[in-house]
């Protein structure tokens, strides 16, 4: 059975200054070599510095429980004041801790509220999240149109699972008119990407499809896919209403 997927984490990179780029990069390299005392010292460096990406990067350690006692809390704090200067990484990683209720007291409309802000700063996962929340009704009123919007943003920015899930909203009518064929086109997508499920997905949707459909379909999809490549696909825009 398909199912709407959900992504919980995210790791990524702001451009800065050079030296602050240099010491987070050193960060995070000691981090993933297992040397968590240099990370940890590179990190409150950048933090004292007050340098947003630092404190995203030292809230995953105390999060996670990497060099220090894992401290949820401890985390949330880091996390909001990394907000406060606009780290869209840190919106996302937030509004995850609101939506389990970790480190911060459960509360979905915030989680909705942060993920939205790290959407509109075009973050891919949490456009992504805000998807599933409408598909789900979680924490806000069910609304699949909502859910097609923000996945749509999701894929023109390349992230598989988006993909997948308009595929699944294609193929099952929801929020938008049943059509298997833009069901294999997001399919075909997310599979360019190399999710094997989408795969599997895609030989349904040919079992339903005749030769010329399916001959389109694989010139749409790979337009599409060279527009997103390329960063020139426009959300939405890859078929005629």
């Amino acid at each position: 059975m398909r199912k709407i997927t959900q992504i919980l984490l995210l790791s990524g990179l702001i451009a800065y200054s050079t030296p602050s780029i240099a010491g987070l990069e050193e960060g995070i390299a000691a981090a993933n070599a297992g040397q968590f005392d240099v990370a940890l010292k590179e990190f409150q460096y950048l933090v004292d510095m007050g340098f947003a990406p630092g404190m995203y990067e030292l809230a995953k350690m105390h999060e996670g429980g990497y060099g220090v006692p894992k401290n949820p809390r401890k985390a949330a704090e880091l996390l909001q004041r990394a907000v406060k200067l606009g780290s869209a990484d840190a919106m996302f990683a937030l509004a995850v801790l609101y939506q389990d209720g970790r480190g911060v007291k459960l509360d979905k409309q915030k989680a909705v509220d942060l993920f939205t802000q790290a959407a509109k700063k075009s973050l891919p996962a949490a456009q992504f999240n805000l998807g599933v929340m409408h598909a789900n009704g979680d924490g806000v009123v069910q609304d699949y149109s909502q859910a097609r919007f923000w996945y749509e943003r999701a894929a023109a920015n390349n992230y598989t699972l988006a993909m997948y899930n308009l595929a699944l909203l294609y193929y099952q009518g929801l929020g938008v008119q049943k059509n298997v064929e833009r069901s294999y086109i997001w399919n075909l997508l997310a599979e360019f990407n190399g999710y094997a499920q989408a795969a599997e997905s895609r030989q349904l949707d040919e079992q339903s499809l005749s030769r010329s459909q399916l001959e389109r379909g694989q010139r749409i999809a790979n337009e599409i896919y060279h527009k997103i490549q390329a960063k020139t696909y426009i959300a939405g825009s890859g078929f005629a209403e």
